[in-house]
This record gives structure tokens, C-alpha cells and sequence, in this order.
């Protein structure tokens, strides 16, 4: 295992810069607030916020993926980049095929979802469009020759929500529990996004726990030759049980996607959820949120106050639905937010609060 570390004036200048203007925007952050954005100069140390990177094998997406480390500066002076502005504020998701049987639970995950990232992007609208089944998308689809589960073709995904895009949208994702692909020559891929057009689709299908084993329900028959067109094979086609693993790594995947439709890149500095990962176990390691670096990427870009972000995304995860339910909502509402894997992050949005002065 490679522990990657920067020096203490590296990090400083990968979060405030060197250049006059930059540094004078980031003096106009509360005491706290640099506060906590200075945590990150010492990672790894007793009690610190933040933590390095650590490159657990070659196979990892730093080693695999050699990128150029994007800092503030660089990320601040991107003309590519998109901001939301008056006209474009609202982040569209939308759902592609089944998320479990219909009913309330499916209907309450993706409303889960959908807060989450309303808290993780403070400031900004996050609107479901009506849901679409594979066959309404017109996308191409196979059955992947390795692991004998269905798949659909990324490309025709983007094609189908670039059509779909509202007029006032910073952005649209489409988000699946069916496995995705980007050509016949790849095994996999977990989604695909087009950052011009401000568009992106992931599929939530290999964070079931049982996804690579020989017991995964999502498997076909080897008989089974689905003619191309014949979108009947995805009616009844498994979905992962929801779960609180899932949720986790449900949000995870979803803000870091999205992140990058502000223009913000695979994080190289500290540990983020903007790390690339190139396997579950490697996304399992990353943080629910944003290092000082990147957190300053985004609340530029948004303009929110640091505390209130926080204090949202900590009462999404402890929020009781049960007394924040009307009763004409008592059966959409009927089940507890399985919030279990997020008690960690829960605790270290506390700590942030406190260091902010913020009452959580």
C-alpha cells in the first residue's frame, strides 16, 4: 500500500493559490470556515478531518489512470467549465427501467435519492423526470458474454436524455440498476458522461453485494439469445435489494458524477469522493464527501454557505420520517431511511459543524 502525501505548502497552494485575485476571494470566508478548510493541510494526523490518499495496488485508478492534479486555480480559470446561473439551476434525474417491484419502497429510494442530492448540491433544484423503461429509451442491449447479465449500450442513453434535457437544466443524469456498456469491445463500464452537453448515466447494478457471485439473481441462462429490439427479456428483470450498503453507495456514485458536470476532476489530492475508482472495493474507500479542495471548487461554483450544506446532508441522515410525515404522505412515507452506513460521514459532519460554530 502507497500512502500519497503533499507537503503542507503544496496543498496550500492546490486550495488558495498563488495569485493575488484567487487568494483575495478565498480571505472573504468566515475565520471558521478557513478553519475548516486548513484541516486538510495536515492529513492523516491524530483527529485530523481529512485523510491522504492511499494507492492499495496497481490496479487502483491513480496508478491506472495518470491524470494532471486539477487545483483551484486551475479549475477556477477552466473556460469549459459550466456554472449554474438563474436560467440553468435545476439538476434533472432520470430513472431508466425498474428500481424493484412498483410500490412504495422503490418510489421512497428514489425520493431518498433525490434529497441527498439536493443537500450535497445546496442551492440548487433536483427535479425526478417521469420515469422511462428501457424500451421507451430505444437503446441497444446484450447479454455481457462473461457474466450472462443484461446490459444497455451508454451511448444511445446519452442520445435519448440530450432529447429529454429541460430548457432550464445545469444538468441531466439517467440513473439504472441494469448494468451498462460502452461498445462490444468493453466488459462494463459504470456509466458514461458527455460534460459539454452537461449529461451523464450510471448504473447502481454491480453494488449488489452478490453482483460477481455465481449466485447473482441478475444472471441469465446461457441459452438465453434476447433478439435485439425485443425489450420484453428486462420485463421482471432483477433489481438489487435496497439496502443501506446500497443507498451509501447509491448517493456516492450520484454526487461524484454530477461533480463532474461543474467541471470538477478526479481528485489527486486528498481523500474525496472525487476520487476515481476503477472497482467497488476502491469506491468503497472513498469518503461521502468533498476535501477542502474540491468543497472550495464547488461553493464557488454554487455560492453556498459551507454550514448550511452541512447541515442539510446531516439532517438527511438523521432525519426521522415517521414524525416529519403528513399522514396523506403515511404510505409513500412508510419506511425508515436505512441510513446505517452512513453513521461515519453523520459523525464527521458533527465535527465539521462544530469546528464551523455552527449548532448541528
Amino acid at each position: 500500500m502507497k500512502v500519497i502525501q503533499h507537503s503542507v505548502e503544496t496543498l496550500q497552494t492546490a486550495l488558495v493559490s498563488k495569485c493575488q485575485d484567487l487568494a483575495k476571494l478565498y480571505s472573504k470566508y468566515t475565520k471558521e470556515e478557513r478553519n475548516l478548510l486548513e484541516e486538510g493541510f495536515q492529513p492523516g494526523k491524530p483527529g485530523s478531518l481529512f485523510q491522504p490518499i492511499t494507492v492499495h495496488s496497481d490496479s487502483d485508478w491513480i496508478p491506472a489512470h495518470p491524470e494532471e492534479p486539477q487545483d483551484f486555480e486551475s479549475f477556477y480559470r477552466d473556460p469549459f467549465r459550466k456554472t449554474p446561473d438563474a436560467s440553468h439551476s435545476t439538476i434533472y434525474i432520470q430513472t431508466i427501467g425498474s428500481f424493484g417491484e412498483v410500490g412504495a419502497q422503490t418510489d421512497q429510494y428514489v425520493e431518498w435519492l433525490r434529497e441527498y442530492c439536493q443537500a450535497f448540491f445546496y442551492g440548487l433544484s433536483v427535479k425526478f423526470l417521469p420515469a422511462v423503461t428501457v424500451a421507451e429509451t430505444g437503446c441497444s442491449f446484450r447479454v455481457n458474454s462473461n457474466s450472462h447479465n443484461l446490459q444497455i449500450l451508454t451511448g444511445d442513453l446519452l442520445r435519448f436524455l440530450g432529447n429529454r434535457k429541460p430548457k432550464d437544466a445545469f444538468c441531466i443524469v439517467g440513473i439504472t440498476m441494469i448494468d451498462l456498456y460502452p461498445k462490444e469491445s468493453w466488459n462494463f463500464v459504470f456509466g458514461q458522461a458527455s460534460l459539454s452537453m452537461g449529461m451523464g448515466v450510471f448504473s447502481f447494478a454491480r453494488y449488489d453485494d452478490n453482483f460477481y457471485s455465481r449466485n447473482y439473481a441478475g444472471r441469465l441462462k446461457k441459452s438465453l439469445r434476447p433478439k435485439q429490439g425485443d425489450y420484453s427479456v428486462f420485463d421482471g428483470y432483477y433489481t438489487p435489494p435496497i439496502t443501506s450498503t446500497l443507498l451509501l453507495r447509491s448517493c456516492k456514485t450520484m454526487t461524484h458524477e454530477i461533480g463532474h458536470m461543474f467541471g470538477i476532476k478526479h481528485c489527486q489530492w486528498l481523500n474525496c469522493v472525487m476520487q476515481g475508482s476503477n472497482h467497488l472495493e476502491e469506491s468503497d474507500r472513498r469518503p461521502l464527501d468533498f476535501c477542502p479542495i474540491c468543497l472550495r471548487k464547488l461553493q464557488v461554483a454554487i455560492g453556498f454557505k459551507i454550514a448550511e450544506r452541512y447541515k442539510a446532508l446531516l439532517h438527511w441522515m438523521e432525519e426521522d420520517q415517521s414524525q416529519t410525515a403528513r399522514p396523506e404522505e403515511a404510505s409513500a412515507c412508510q419506511f425508515t431511511k436505512p441510513t446505517e452506513a452512513f453513521h461515519t460521514s453523520g459523525l464527521w459532519l458533527h465535527r465539521c459543524l462544530n469546528i464551523l460554530g455552527g449548532k448541528d
